[in-house]
Formats: structure tokens, C-alpha cells, sequence
């Protein structure tokens, strides 16, 4: 599990790429069936509801069967299939009626994101594994996608986003392979250098600065972090930089010098470079979508 450290970093993380989860459709099948799911440039899950199913990659991988209350996330959207069973022969398999619960899940920052580096393909989420408090909220998101009561859609949308965070959890807790952010996350050296980042990304950070909060050597400090992390402190600094500035630009309050000089940026020339450089189109274009999605709030 994280420390406070970890679990401090791990929130902010999750603040600045403001992750976005929503239910998109809730299929039932019956008997001998197969469901092909395309590939798409954002996450999805599929919770199983009632009964059983398998779910495999495509590209040979093996399939692998899912129960009541699994869940199976894929944070690349990569292509797969449910099936009620795979293609090669299984004896003593029922498959008279399964109900899965579908969703989506993105990040407004896109997928330039360092908890997105840090997963697999696929994650299974096991029911008999995943703790009380995970059944208990797979189980409320069941029950609500049966109704049909008012504000249904907007409710369900946030227990996915509560679902998406807890399986987080999970694999942070007991994946064997961490890697990226999520190994970095339960490394307490490195779980404090990622905190002191995240709360003051403004001030002049060095490298040895940094290393005297992880209690190492520079020089060892640095290729530790580049080690785990793939990216340089200063990558890192920078990139977290920017994605802080992506979500205080949609606020029109804020001007892009203010938000410059809250950076650490000594002028907004600099900034709006830095910004480029990492999102691959400048500040004026998040102010845009910004106030476009604002007119349509407002509209609707």
C-alpha cells in the first residue's frame, strides 16, 4: 500500500489530468454469443453483472474467464472481445444469461499522461479479491443501472469514476510488476520527491535539492528516478508543469503571465514555449475549448 507520501502524490496526479469515467451501455446475452469491441483512443471496463463470460486481446493472447462482480479494465482501449466462449472447446462452462455493465474513461489532459504509462493492457479485478468496499460499490452500480429513475446516467457516471479510482488501488496495492508512476508511487523515497513536486511545481528546483528529500547522492538519485520514472527530474518537473497549466487555463480568471509566474516561469514567452514543446499546441488553444465549453453549459 502507499505511504502518505505516495497516496498525496497519487491524488494529485488524478487532480491535474481530471479524469472523466461515464457508463455507456449495459448489454445483456443469452446462450452462444460474441461481442467484438474495437479499438479507441481513450480507457474502457466492462463490470460483469450477472453471470459469466470470457474476454481475451486480440492477437492470441489466452482468454480469460470473468464472474459476477470481475471487473476488467482497459487503459489503452485496446481491441478485445467478450464471448460466452472462446474458441477453443471448455467443458462444464453456463452460459445462460450474462449482464455486463460497459464504460469509458478519459483523462482532459489526453492520454500524455504518467498514471496511463504506468498500466497494462488489460487489469482484472477479481470480485472475490477486490475487498468490501469495492463489491459494495460494484454492487450499488448494478443495482442503479436496473432502475430508471431520475438523474440515473449522471449517478452512475460518478460511481464509475469512484470504480475506476478503487481498481486503481487494487493494482497499485498488488500488482507484481510495478512500473512508471505507480512504481514510483510505492517507493517512499521517491513518493516524497514526487509530493514536494506536486505542491509547490513554481519553485527552482534542482537536482540536488531534490535528492536531498529522496536522502541520496545526486548522482544517484538521478539515475534512480530515470530509472523507474524513464524520464529525467527535470522531464518530469516540466511535464507536471504543464499539466498543472492545461487545468488552470480552463479557469478564464486566470491569465497565462499569472499562471506563468506561478510555474516558475520568469516570463510568459518562456512559458507558452514550454507548453508547445510538451502538448504539441500553445495556451490559446485550452483558453478556446475552455470558453466554447462554457457557451455550451450555458446554452443547454
Amino acid at each position: 500500500m502507499l505511504d502518505r507520501s505516495g497516496e498525496s502524490a497519487f491524488a494529485a496526479v488524478l487532480g491535474a489530468h481530471q479524469l472523466r469515467a461515464f457508463i455507456s451501455d449495459n448489454p445483456h446475452y443469452c446462450g452462444s454469443w460474441n461481442e467484438p469491441e474495437g479499438a479507441i483512443d481513450h480507457g474502457m471496463f466492462h463490470l460483469i453483472d450477472e453471470g459469466e463470460c470470457w474476454v481475451g486481446i486480440s492477437g492470441g493472447e489466452p482468454y480469460i474467464p470473468l464472474g459476477p462482480g470481475d471487473l476488467v479494465l482497459f487503459p489503452h482501449g485496446t481491441e478485445h472481445q467478450l464471448c460466452s466462449v472462446p474458441d477453443t472447446p471448455i467443458t462444464g462452462t453456463r452460459n445462460l444469461f450474462t449482464s455486463v455493465i460497459c464504460g469509458e474513461f478519459e483523462f482532459a489532459t489526453g492520454n500524455r499522461n504518467p498514471i496511463l504509462d504506468a498500466l497494462p493492457e488489460l487489469i482484472v479485478v477479481r470480485e472475490k479479491d477486490s475487498g468490501m468496499q469495492f463489491r459494495l460499490l460494484a454492487q450499488l452500480l448494478a443495482h442503479e443501472a436496473r432502475q430508471d429513475h431520475f438523474g440515473r446516467q449522471l449517478v452512475l457516471d460518478k460511481l464509475a469514476d469512484a470504480l475506476f479510482v478503487m481498481a486503481l488501488r487494487y493494482y497499485i496495492a498488488n500488482s507484481p510488476e510495478r512500473r512508471g508512476l505507480i512504481a514510483a508511487l510505492a517507493d517512499p523515497r521517491l513518493a516524497r520527491v514526487l509530493e514536494a513536486i506536486h505542491a509547490d511545481p513554481g519553485r527552482a528546483w534542482t537536482v540536488a535539492a531534490l535528492a536531498e528529500i529522496a536522502h541520496q547522492s545526486r548522482t544517484a538519485f538521478a539515475q534512480y528516478f530515470g530509472e523507474v520514472l524513464s524520464v529525467s527530474p527535470y522531464q518530469y518537473l516540466t511535464e507536471w508543469r504543464m499539466a498543472e497549466a492545461q487545468r488552470l487555463l480552463a479557469d478564464p480568471k486566470s491569465s497565462a503571465a499569472t499562471i506563468a509566474e506561478k510555474l516558475g516561469y520568469q516570463t510568459e514567452a518562456a512559458f507558452r514555449r514550454a507548453f508547445k514543446k510538451v502538448h504539441g499546441y500553445g495556451p490559446g488553444q485550452v483558453r478556446r475549448a475552455a470558453r466554447l465549453a462554457q457557451r455550451e453549459v450555458v446554452a443547454a
